[in-house]
């Protein structure tokens, strides 16, 4: 039986989401993607920052009060973990509790914080300073607060991946707003062309690449930043400074599952000029710009735009 591309855009997560699937009736494509939207807007509901009834806002309630909490399903038990894994790798630099360094940097009206406001903010920031026991989490210092930004929307791609391949779906990929995971190559066996956005240059791409399998995440400087006398500040900040990271303008990682991906690309930006040789050392497929406009990484020679 013939099968069939089929594209389901949808909004989820704050970003235009997409899911392309190969399928041989329009019927079971839809059923397909309505099971994955379905489990997209789900991981949102638990761990939206925003919403004050999923299971984060639970979690910061407690920690605003120094609290703890009891975590007793394992999926959010699980994320957790993963965060311990990349603070402990990135030498503390991939820390979920500094997102409260939104509170002094106001991207929006582009107001930069003093020093002082800084300083205020950063004994609240440490994931040394949460302890996870018998599934209970505490925080050892009233004020903090957790945020899963770099984690949850990449753990929501490799979940709707394998929700596909359960349905019996074996060619397609899941986009959510750039996070990307390869459910299997076209139907014919050839690799989806997947563009990477150039960091200066909006509607031009820096490189193209082709793609099987795996997963591939991006980050870079140019979602949010504020630009004062031609000085860029990233919104990608250094928990242990609360200043802004400088070195790299974008990295893109692929990896077996997007979460990593996810992961390593955040942890390169965040090591600032050190990231190059880090990530080329770990031996992943990735591709960076730094603030020179200079690329370089392992897929390189696919670079379509170079200034």
């Amino acid at each position: 039986m013939a099968l069939c591309l089929f594209h389901f855009p949808f909004k989820a997560l704050g970003s235009s989401c997409e899911l392309q699937i190969y399928s041989a009736s329009s019927q079971h494509a839809k059923k397909v993607f309505q099971l994955v939207q379905a489990d997209v807007l789900r991981i949102e509901q638990r761990y939206s920052r925003y919403r004050n009834d999923s299971i984060l806002s639970k979690i910061n309630q407690a920690a605003k009060q120094g609290n703890s909490i009891v975590i007793d399903d394992e999926e959010t038990l699980a994320l957790l973990h993963y965060a311990d894994t990349c603070y402990q790798q990135s030498d503390g630099l991939f820390d979920i509790t500094s997102g409260i360094l939104r509170t002094a940097w106001d991207f929006k009206n582009q107001i930069i914080p003093t020093e002082k406001q800084i300083q205020a903010i950063l004994p609240l920031i440490g994931w040394n300073k949460v302890h996870i026991k018998d599934h209970r989490i505490s925080f050892s210092a009233p004020g903090m607060e957790l945020d899963f930004g770099g984690i949850g929307k990449e753990y929501a791609v490799d979940r709707a991946a394998t929700i596909c391949q359960q349905q019996g779906i074996k060619y397609g990929l899941v986009d959510l707003g750039g996070d990307i995971k390869i459910i299997g190559p076209h139907a014919d066996g050839k690799p989806w062309s997947v563009g990477i956005r150039h960091p200066r240059k909006p509607n031009q791409l820096m490189a193209s690449v082709e793609v099987s399998k795996g997963a591939l995440a991006s980050s870079g400087d140019y979602e949010r930043c504020i630009i004062i006398n031609g000085e860029r500040y990233s919104h990608i900040l250094n928990p242990k400074t609360g200043w802004p990271v400088q070195g790299l303008s974008s990295i893109t990682v692929i990896a077996e599952q997007c979460v990593i991906a996810g992961s390593l690309a955040t942890i390169c930006m965040l090591k600032g000029s050190h990231g190059k040789k880090w990530i080329a050392d770990l031996g992943v497929a990735h591709i960076w710009m730094d603030n020179q406009n200079i690329t370089g990484g392992t897929l390189e020679k696919n670079v379509i735009v170079k200034k």
